[in-house]
């Protein structure tokens, strides 16, 4: 069934197993097999970056855990002086008796013992709450009303440099204030349980990636407007660089499954470090070599239109995500 259901909305079939190692390790291949009509061995660009979107945030949504450890609670802390005012009175109780018992030399060394062990109890109940104590306090612990604070500051700037703009419609301006209100009202439920909304929000990543392309494409239009390209052309060089990028994300994130799994074989985490540091070597390098071979430029100028790209798109990425966690936030 779910064979059935990738091949009627992806087309996923035995192309995708010639597609990804030649999305992997050959920059720019695909795009120009796809420009000299080579396209029917290979999954479509637009298939390709939607499955590896959609699969590479489902995936890290399901390895990832947000939750936020505050330290020690208000029970813990009261069962902790609980423990010493108990121990305190035995020690009291102990010594009352020993004066009572003075001629009874048995008893009195029994009680001894009592008392030392007593003691010892003692130190080594306050041994480990100054273990823990430096452990929170080391460094500066996190509070839930530190992220409130934090949280809303944050919305509060992101409100002021990006969505309180003269000229906007008023029924426009209405729905961003009041998506910017609910937003501030939810953020104690974020503190509380962060895990929903890393759920709401890496869910709704693929959409806003989605749109990210059309604006890639758009800005390498634009870079490279003396090239006489088509539009759609920059298209299909926007989502196999996005499919890449997604490839290699999904890849780390099973890499550090791994480790997770298996983290008594150190053989294994030396492989997938050295293999997480690959990947992201790799990332650069290949959309430079990337777009060397699909716009065919000098390496001076295609150095330069590469730092101009990767510079400028992901502040652009940044400023999606932000928006998104945003509305997310505010749909709570």
């Amino acid at each position: 069934m779910l064979g059935d259901l990738f091949d009627t909305l992806l087309a996923l079939d035995s192309r995708i197993w010639k597609t990804l190692p030649s999305l992997l390790f050959r920059p720019g291949f695909l795009t120009a097999e796809y420009f000299d009509g080579r396209r029917v061995r290979y999954v479509s660009p637009v298939r390709l970056f939607i499955f590896l979107c959609v699969t590479t945030f489902f995936v890290v949504r399901l390895s990832s855990d947000w939750s936020i450890n505050f330290g020690l609670d208000t029970n813990s802390e009261q069962a902790i002086s609980s423990a010493e005012q108990k121990v305190n009175n035995a020690l009291i109780k102990v010594d009352e008796v020993k004066q009572a018992s003075a001629d009874n030399p048995v008893l009195k060394a029994e009680l001894n013992k009592v008392q030392l062990y007593l003691d010892n109890g003692v130190e080594e109940l306050q041994d480990g709450i100054a273990v823990v104590d430096n452990e929170i306090d080391e460094p500066t612990p996190v509070t839930k009303a530190s992220i409130n604070s934090g949280l809303k500051q944050a919305i509060t700037e992101v409100d002021r440099e990006f969505l309180q703009m003269d000229g906007l419609p008023e029924g426009l301006s209405n729905w961003l204030n009041t998506e910017v209100a609910r937003a501030q009202e939810n953020i104690e439920r974020v503190s509380d349980d962060p895990n929903r909304f890393k759920k709401a929000f890496l869910s709704a990543l693929p959409s806003t990636l989605l749109l990210m392309v059309p604006l890639f494409a758009i800005m390498c239009w634009i870079i490279y407007l003396f090239k006489r390209r088509l539009y759609m052309e920059h298209l299909i060089v926007a989502l196999h660089s996005h499919a890449f990028i997604c490839f290699v994300l999904l890849l780390t994130t099973l890499l550090v499954n791994i480790q997770d799994w298996l983290d008594n074989y150190s053989w294994i985490t030396i492989l997938c470090n050295w293999t997480l540091l690959v990947l992201i070597v790799w990332i650069p390098i290949y959309l430079l070599l990337m777009q060397k071979k699909i716009y065919q430029q000098g390496w001076i100028m295609t150095l330069i239109k590469y730092c101009t790209l990767g510079i400028s798109y992901p502040l652009l990425l940044i400023l999606g995500a932000t928006l998104t966690a945003l509305y997310t936030l505010a749909e709570l």
